[in-house]
């Protein structure tokens, strides 16, 4: 496009004429590696996986003692049970669970003996008031996409991960070019006719709050070789120029001759007041921005022209953030006694802003996290129940919200690497899943509340997996079932299966430790059917009440030794190492609304699922079969 002294450029004309100019150079963001702890604020250039369990030990919740919980069976008021000093173990919270134990009682709920022995009159359920080992994080599992904000909060979530540094995007370092005969530097008492140079004090301070460095220069006359040579300078060692003053079409405004001898000027001359004679112009990949001399003017073509390409450099964009009402999709249940701050995920779906809560945990950083807002719940009230509408305090802007994709339902680990690869294409673009299982994914997109869920629902009677369910619950149809992936769903078990197990019935067995998922999840559907094909009784099952939400988490329980078993899928045993006892391949399936089918984000999903890079991505994991992802399978 051919140079046009003073032209008169609509402002959004001219940002996106720029921005497809300094592309097709080459304009990118650089990334550099750094300390996790000096990562705060910083923006990830790749995703972040976890190298180690977090807790990566089966640590005490409680101050208390701990013990088998089968020795407490039977304890009652009236029928109270004394333990020996060799049947328990004094814990405070944070320590390590002796081997061989596996419940804490709180040391409010005991009564100490003069011989040393300890009496209770109420029974542990296995595995009360134990942080299980991956609680927060679990090894493996992504605990940034690429191309976020490093929060602090993320920094706790990576430590506690394993990870000691990773790779971010490098801040641009921008430079500054002060010119004029008449200005100085600042000072406490200039002469008459010396202006005081104070706009590079002005840009500086805005570029420090949207993340990027500066460097200013000398200030250089009105000279053409001496600006020349400054900007030159300037574009050999800074990844953004600002060339303050000159732009105008005086005698001695040089700005633009300069960067037409040096690169490229684009336009001279913005359809905006004040700010008119910016000047749009590169050298090569490095932009340069001629700035007007007047303060205001300056700061608005420096908000207008440069912050967008500061964003486009971090991948992000730069929104404000603020309070707004949203509707609850899970009840929140609070004491009375305090003011609770409620970690939630959030989204718009339709015209209703949807608030999901996190893991209230203290010791779960990562919920915080992964938190689009806070849900205050004031001092006095009970909580909220679901479909409430209550006000949020916003982590993000409205314009984020807006532009996420709200998933819930069954976990899979590919639900993190599709959210990675959508907003590393589409920066303004984001994916917020909860993992709440296949029936609770169902329910959310019935009541309104979610774009798509993942489901697994296999129908005991036909062996179909996800029609029937559907069929119930949408009597009148207005959604639509879209093929993802089939997995392997199987028995995880220790690497070399040492207790020998054969088949499904195996896990009743006496000795056997078994881990299982929540109700309502597909997962847990399947283990009831085959309990029921096999004649198992699920009370003869040690462990059938301990549930975990992720694949991951079932995983890590077994990998770091506290149980001996569980149901899960492939990839979460090959992520850990472990060995696998197939049992079934099972449809995993999108279920989503009539009502958002045809949103551009519900397009670029689809796109995703159907990429070349997603197959790659996913096949890579394990334990996945692709049938054409993305294609529909039935409307309903």
């Amino acid at each position: 496009m051919g140079f046009n002294y003073l032209t008169n450029v609509p402002l959004e004309q001219a940002k996106r004429d720029y921005r497809d100019l300094l592309l097709s150079n080459g304009f990118a963001g650089k990334t550099e590696t750094v300390a996790v702890q000096e990562s705060c604020g910083r923006i990830t250039a790749e995703a972040v996986y976890a190298n180690i369990n977090a807790p990566h030990y089966a640590a005490s919740a409680m101050d208390g003692v701990a013990l088998r919980a089968k020795d407490s069976f039977g304890a009652t008021e009236t029928t109270p049970v004394t333990l020996t000093e060799k049947q328990f173990v004094v814990v405070d919270t944070g320590d390590p669970v002796p081997e061989g134990c596996d419940a804490v009682i709180m040391v409010e709920d005991i009564v100490k003996n003069a011989d040393g022995s300890v009496t209770i009159h109420s029974p542990a359920a296995p595995w009360q008031h134990i942080r299980q080992i991956g609680e927060d994080v679990c090894a493996g599992e992504m605990i940034l996409p690429g191309y976020m904000e490093v929060t602090p909060a993320a920094i706790g979530a990576m430590i506690a991960g394993g990870v000691m540094e990773l790779t971010v995007v490098r801040r641009p370092v921008v430079g500054i070019i002060p010119t004029g005969d008449e200005i100085v530097p600042p000072c406490a008492s200039p002469k008459p006719g010396d202006i005081l140079e104070f706009n590079s004090s002005i840009f500086s301070s805005m570029l420090d709050s949207w993340g990027a460095c500066h460097k200013t220069y000398p200030i250089v006359p009105d000279d053409f070789d001496a600006i020349r040579d400054m900007t030159a300078k300037a574009a050999a060692e800074c990844d953004m120029v600002i060339l303050n003053a000159g732009s105008s079409a005086g005698r001695e405004d040089f700005s633009a001759s300069v960067m037409q001898e040096l690169g490229q000027v684009l336009y001279h001359g913005i359809a905006i007041k004040p700010g008119k004679p910016a000047i749009l112009g590169c050298v090569g990949a490095v932009p340069l921005l001629g700035v007007p001399g007047y303060p205001v003017s300056g700061i608005i073509v420096v908000e207008e022209l440069l912050r967008p390409l500061v964003d486009l450099w971090f991948g992000r964009d730069t929104s404000g953030r603020s309070r707004a009402r949203a509707k609850l999709t899970r009840p929140v249940v609070s004491g009375l006694k305090y003011q609770e701050y409620v970690r939630v995920r959030m989204g718009y779906v339709g015209d209703r802003l949807m608030a999901a809560p996190r893991p209230r945990g203290s010791g779960v950083v990562s919920s915080f996290m992964k938190a689009d807002g806070i849900l205050e719940v004031p001092q006095g009230t009970e909580g909220y129940q679901a479909g409430d509408e209550v006000r949020v305090r916003l982590l993000n802007s409205k314009k984020k919200l807006k532009n996420t994709l709200v998933i819930i339902g069954s976990h899979d680990p590919l639900l993190d690497e599709l959210a990675d690869m959508i907003h590393s294409e589409n920066h303004g673009m984001y994916v917020s899943s909860s993992h709440v299982g296949s029936m609770g994914g169902i329910m959310a997109v019935r009541r309104g509340e979610a774009h798509a869920a993942g489901i697994h629902l296999l129908d005991t009677e036909t062996g179909e997996y996800n029609k029937s369910y559907i069929r119930k619950y949408f009597p009148h149809g207005g959604v639509y079932l879209v093929r993802c992936v089939g997995r392997q769903q199987g028995l995880i078990l220790p690497r070399g299966n040492p207790l020998k197990l054969k088949c499904f019935a195996d896990v009743s067995r006496d000795g056997i430790r078994y881990v299982n998922r929540q109700k309502g999840s597909g997962t847990r559907i399947l283990m009831d059917y085959l309990c029921r094909r096999d004649g198992v009784d699920p009370s003869a099952v040690y462990g059938y009440e301990r549930e975990e939400l992720t694949h991951n988490s079932v995983a890590v329980q077994i990998a770091s030794g506290s149980a001996d078993v569980g149901m899960g899928i492939y990839s979460a045993a090959k992520l850990y190492d472990l060995d696998f006892l197939p049992m079934c391949t099972e449809e995993y399936d999108l279920l989503i609304p009539e009502t958002v089918w045809s949103s551009s984000m519900m397009q670029q999903l689809i796109s995703t699922l159907k990429s070349d890079a997603f197959r790659t991505r996913i096949q890579a994991m394990g334990g996945y079969t692709l049938d054409h992802p993305g294609e529909i399978i039935s409307v309903f």
